[in-house]
């Protein structure tokens, strides 16, 4: 490729392209103007080379994965598009044609593949404001196919190509990792799985929300969610298949840093979208070529503009801890991302309690629920966040004061689910017999929670053994609902004691034929119904008594309640659950969610072929029978934790330290 060209021609194979800002260059035989943008400014370190070319402009410039049908590669660019936005690319090497090299360019990251030459060097908020980064190529080794007119004519037509080969792994080769016998049914899932997969410049990134051939009006079902790619993640990776988790990873850290703006307010800078579309476009002006976008979305398109929520940090850890490949979360970039992301979630409040306060509809739950406030969910997987990310933080002189404060955030956070979000008939006797109205540093009743507002329906529901974390709580107000994943995600992360955990599954067998019935899981108990249906929900005709989020049935459930059986010693429970689903999913096509309150019927609305229930029954297949696999992806109770004392009133006197309760609490 020529260096004094602008748009190289080459007879290599269809691949990407990537337009660099730089500073100054003289490829055209004469300097260009100065650019301003302190991306290109750092930037312009990079050295040049033959599968790189730059340019000057005042803007970083878009990129687009260019493919035409003669198999020349094209380097396009486009100024009014990306809005100072940077695109990873990627390019064959000529002299190893099984090796695809993606040059990736952020304003705040340095891609190498590891921080240890970076421990001594400046603290994170100086690199993110100086920047001078030196970027490095990323190798991804794959296998690369050859792309004919049709296979191009047919991509033009339908969008981003997918793998729908059920007896082969995404790279076109078969899997010996964990080769065994499966069903038909476990066969199917897998074909249906691989058709969701989604590539992004010939690699795979991800799968859709929902592959139903009958649905005239996807909305964003077609798009590759974070929080929906999670249980595909862990089926791939449990198969053996690392690469797509891999991809997924890298290009959604680099989607992190682009600009987020909602009528003209720009969220904070570690926020993660909510999903991303891979847009295949034609080429103005070309010959049958086209070029892949990629189209994140934070929020300013979903329904309602709810705020994204992000399973990505634990899908971090499950990566290294299934595939023994630690140096990805040990990479510079991935390391600032975590931080962002840290900055955020960390970041000083009006709140006096350690939960995250959100609006409704800010979880799995996405839509107006009157979940608003302190919902258990958030809790529990803002948690598990913050254990995910203590484990892969690399400790240096940048991040120390990080780390004390997750483990200050940790510490308060498990007492204060543990002391006030639980209830058995022990607790509930206790609330009915609260005083209100106490103005005290000891009161019994902090949050001066009326007597009254337990609900008739929980006093002969609750069982004498076992127990559950409420769904919310706040000053007065306490929504003792039963919420599935909330519960179960407090068992994973250890977020409620080992007594209360035992006590949750208790509970979920006691109740089994309200929570899981003809399909499980309910996704909360009770279902909202006449006026409160109609004052809560604003009378949503999709979240109508036991259906959909209220109260319906979500077999998704099943791979989260499979961990939290293995790890609590009762795998028999999740088996039962698993072969209950199993009798009905492939014969109703994989819907979404089930309706009516035992969960008989396929929800009205729901989409069939939902992704995240096909690999949610796969995943806890290859959990039940690989259970050495399913420790690694739970926590056990950190003691270390209970020793960490973050009120710092000891010398005061003027309050009690809550760390006896805390350490009370395991044995409870």
């Amino acid at each position: 490729m020529s260096t004094s060209s602008c748009i190289g021609i080459s007879t290599m194979k269809p691949c990407c392209g990537v337009l660099i800002s730089c500073r100054n260059t003289s490829i055209f035989g004469f300097p260009f103007p100065k650019c301003n943008h302190p991306i290109a400014n750092n930037l312009s370190k990079s050295q040049f080379n033959g599968n790189n070319f730059h340019t000057c402009h005042n803007k970083i410039l878009g990129f687009r994965c260019v493919i035409d049908p003669n198999r020349r590669t094209f380097l396009a660019s486009d100024s009014s598009w990306g809005k100072s936005r940077v695109f990873p690319s990627c390019n064959v090497d000529k002299n190893k044609p099984n090796l695809v090299i993606a040059n990736v360019a952020s304003d705040i990251r340095n891609h190498s593949t590891s921080a240890e030459t970076h421990v001594n060097e400046q603290g994170f908020e100086s690199i993110y404001i100086q920047g001078g980064f030196n970027v490095k190529p990323l190798v991804i080794e794959r296998i690369e196919k050859g792309l004919d007119v049709g296979e191009v004519s047919r991509i033009e037509a339908n969008g981003p190509s997918v793998n729908v080969d059920n007896l082969k792994g995404l790279n076109g080769t078969k899997n010996l990792i964990h080769e065994r016998e499966v069903s038909a049914i476990e066969e199917e899932a897998w074909k249906l799985l691989r058709g969701a997969v989604v590539n992004y410049c010939g690699n795979p990134v991800g799968t859709v929300a929902a592959s139903d051939p009958a649905d005239e009006q996807p909305l964003n079902y077609d798009q590759v969610f974070i929080r929906d790619f999670v249980p595909s993640a862990l089926a791939f990776l449990l198969n053996g298949e690392g690469e797509i988790v891999k991809n997924f990873l890298l290009h959604t850290l680099q989607l992190q840093s682009w600009e987020k703006t909602v009528d003209c307010y720009s969220p904070g800078q570690g926020l993660m979208p909510a999903s991303f579309k891979v847009r295949t476009i034609p080429l103005d002006g070309s010959n049958g070529a086209y070029e892949d976008i990629l189209d994140p979305d934070f929020g300013e398109s979903a329904i309602g503009r709810v705020a994204p929520d992000c399973g990505g940090l634990f899908l971090l850890r499950a990566y290294g801890k299934l595939t023994g490949d630690y140096a990805l979360q040990e990479r510079v970039d991935v390391q600032t991302g975590i931080r962002l992301i840290l900055n955020l979630c960390l970041t000083n409040g009006f709140d006096m309690f350690p939960t995250l306060l959100v609006t409704d509809g800010s979880c799995m739950i996405d839509r107006r629920m009157g979940i608003h406030g302190h919902p258990l969910e958030i809790q529990a997987l803002f948690y598990s966040s913050l254990r995910c990310s203590r484990e892969m933080l690399i400790v240096n002189d940048g991040t120390k004061n990080l780390v004390a404060a997750i483990n200050n955030r940790l510490s308060a956070l498990s007492f204060h689910i543990r002391e006030y979000y639980w209830v058995d008939m022990k607790k509930l006797n206790e609330i009915y017999r609260y005083k209100t109205e106490e103005y005290s540093t000891d009161a019994v009743n902090k949050f001066n929670i009326y007597p009254e507002q337990i609900p008739s329906w929980l006093v002969d529901w609750m069982p004498e053994e076992g127990g559950y974390l409420i769904g919310n709580l706040q000053p007065a107000h306490m929504d003792f609902r039963f919420f599935t994943l909330g519960n179960l995600w407090s068992i994973v992360s250890s977020l409620g004691s080992p007594k209360q955990n035992e006590g949750i599954l208790n509970l979920i067998e006691a109740k089994w034929d309200d929570l899981a019935a003809h399909m499980p899981l309910k996704i909360c108990y009770p279902a909202l119904e006449c006026e409160e249906w109609r004052i809560i929900t604003g009378s949503d005709p999709k979240n109508t008594p036991w259906s959909y989020h209220n109260g319906g049935s979500w077999p998704t459930l099943l791979w989260q309640f499979t961990l939290a059986c293995i790890k609590m010693n009762k795998p028999e429970l999740a088996r039962k659950a698993v072969d209950l689903a199993e009798k009905r999913l492939s014969v109703d096509q994989w819907p979404e969610y089930y309706d009516t309150r035992s969960g008989r019927f396929i929800g009205k609305q729901s989409r069939l072929r939902q992704t995240w229930t096909i690999a949610g029954f796969l995943t806890s297949k290859m959990l039940l029978e690989n259970p050495e696999m399913a420790s690694k992806l739970f926590w056990d109770e950190d003691y270390e934790l209970l020793e960490i004392c973050v009120c710092a009133l000891r010398k005061s006197g003027r309050k009690k330290c809550s760390r006896g309760v805390a350490k009370s609490q395991i044995h409870i």
